[in-house]
């Protein structure tokens, strides 16, 4: 068999090393049009920002440890411009030489990956624009950094990279400035988390401009100022665009492969196209998603590469299928993790599920062994009781709470299941409650109206519309008189069971503290008293104020 790949980063590499473990016979060669193959791309902005010192560090492997390893070709300056799907041979152009020659395949993947967008903006094409993409981009930007000493960076796009990017130039001393034209960090994450992040970014020193579109980049061929579609003007030193990529399909639809509703190569569980005995896998390919069964396109390096090792295996008679993902992420800034997995919110409401939602803000492990706060948002379906989807946002023990939740969402556990998992506990790692179990008891007993929730965006909804409610702060009075819920009373938790008597035990009741623990304490003296219709306010006041300032 003559098993011919395009591209050689995650995907491409996977495809060839697993085809090789399982055929020793096959001949496999991979044609690049990159310099540098199996590279680590999201570890660009720590080597632009000096954390990674060497590229060497990023660029692990080359075409020779290929070679001796798995004796496989890879060919990189090698373009493949055109493929004969019915003769079976693509055409390549060697980048260096201008030659031009015919190879043919039994089998051909596409692993052509995706490429940075680069909005259409007067100026974009300047000397001091980067993309950051590939090892040449980050190549380019660390060596403008390290010789001309910039003072000002602006960033356009505050996703993962760009916020990251962000973090490592404010650390080797340049002033940021991110632009992003929504009105949000993080498009993926709900704007009440989101805001989170804005915050931490905002008290680190970086300037942010949320719901802003560059419309110009002033400057003789070298950007000198940014300016916004509202007239806004920024004087910068060097622009890094951070928009987005785009999956490359040229070569696919040039011929005849199928494109999903995504805008990526449509693949079933095998990996295979449309095409006979042509695949795809890796950053150009969709994927779809556990929670909902709808394709999605998460173009990340984990995905791509369990994508090639599952190509590899089926075009060498395995029987691996892809299960699909959850569009997991997770990244760092300036010391805060950021993690998200499943469904937002919005998507959730937005694809007609009826939902639960919490706000668990609990240490990582007891105060006393130097825990901090992590903010946990959950969305689960009330009809499934299934979880939907998870982020979080915290200092310590992120990642290792949002891969439970990963693991729970993947094998359909209930919101139930969670508070009865036998999670490893000791003071330096977790509480004795950890923050899992926690969120699935809080939202077992909401789904169950037992101890039922309220979200800040809910409340405030009911509060506009003039609606007769009774809203207890429940906290000790300077925090009350320091900031509280509109319309809210303070009724300090210890005088709560003689204030009862004076409340109308059939109204509307929504208690709150500071982050929840003590607003289900009351919400329970409530109940227990004979009240029928008690909410307590997710994430309590901490929340209310974030959406109060950030808007939803």
């Amino acid at each position: 068999m003559k098993l011919v790949i395009i591209g050689s980063v995650a995907a491409g590499t996977s495809v060839a090393a697993k085809a090789r473990r399982n055929n020793e016979d096959a001949q496999i060669t991979i044609y690049d049009r990159d310099y540098d193959i199996s590279y680590s791309g999201c570890g660009i902005p720590y080597y632009v920002g000096g954390e990674v010192e060497s590229r060497d560090d990023l660029t692990p492997r080359d075409a020779a440890f290929f070679k001796k390893r798995y004796n496989i070709d890879v060919m990189t300056r090698h373009n493949v411009t055109a493929v004969d799907k019915d003769a079976k041979t693509v055409t390549v152009e060697n980048l260096d030489t201008g030659e031009t020659f015919t190879d043919s395949y039994d089998v051909l993947v596409l692993a052509t990956g995706a490429t940075s967008i680069v909005p259409p903006i007067p100026g974009v094409k300047s000397d001091n624009v980067f993309p950051i993409r590939n090892i040449q981009h980050a190549e380019a930007t660390r060596s403008f950094v390290d010789s001309t000493d910039p003072k000002h960076a602006t960033i356009i796009g505050a996703g993962f990279i760009g916020l990251e990017m962000a973090e490592q130039l404010k650390l080797r001393g340049v002033e940021v400035t991110i632009i992003e034209r929504v009105p949000q960090v993080m498009p993926p994450l709900d704007k009440d988390m989101a805001c989170r992040v804005e915050e931490h970014l905002e008290q680190n020193g970086i300037e942010l401009m949320l719901g802003e579109t560059v419309t110009e980049l002033i400057g003789d061929g070298h950007v000198e100022r940014v300016v916004t579609e509202s007239g806004k003007t920024i004087e910068t030193d060097f622009v890094i665009l951070s928009v987005g990529v785009r999956p490359n399909v040229e070569l696919a639809m040039k011929m005849g492969v199928k494109l999903g509703e995504t805008g990526a190569i449509a693949v079933n569980e095998r990996m295979e196209t449309n095409v006979s005995d042509v695949y795809a896998a890796g950053d150009v390919a969709e994927s779809f998603s556990i929670v909902t069964g709808k394709p999605i396109w998460r173009p990340l390096g984990s995905t791509a590469n369990k994508m090639g090792r599952t190509a590899g295996d089926v075009i060498t008679g395995g029987h691996l299928e892809h299960r699909g993902i959850l569009g997991t992420g997770i990244f760092k800034v300036f010391g805060l993790a950021v993690a998200q997995t499943g469904l937002a919110e919005k998507e959730a409401r937005e694809l007609g599920y009826d939902i639960e939602v919490l706000h668990n803000t609990k240490p990582d492990k007891p105060a006393y062994m130097g825990g901090k706060d992590m903010t946990i948002k959950a969305v689960a379906d009330r009809a499934t009781r299934q979880l939907l989807g998870v982020q979080i946002v915290g200092f310590e023990g992120v990642d290792k709470r949002i891969d439970v939740f990963v693991t729970a969402i993947t094998l359909k556990a209930k919101v139930d299941d969670l508070f009865h998992l036998d999670l490893a506990y000791a003071p330096p790692f977790s509480t004795t409650k950890d923050p899992v179990m926690y969120t699935g008891m809080v939202l077992s007993n909401s789904i169950d109206k037992a101890a039922r929730l309220i979200t800040p965006a809910e409340l405030q909804t009911r509060i506009d519309a003039g609606e007769d409610m009774q809203i207890i702060d429940t906290r000790k009075a300077a925090q009350f008189e320091k900031a509280c819920v509109d319309c809210a009373v303070n009724v300090p938790l210890g005088n709560l069971r003689e204030a009862a008597n004076d409340m109308d035990k059939n109204k509307p009741t929504v208690v709150y503290c500071n982050g929840g623990v003590t607003g289900n304490a009351a919400q329970n003296v409530l109940r227990n008293l004979g009240f029928t219709d008690v909410y307590n306010l997710s994430g309590g006041n901490k929340n209310y104020q974030l959406f109060k300032k950030y808007g939803n």
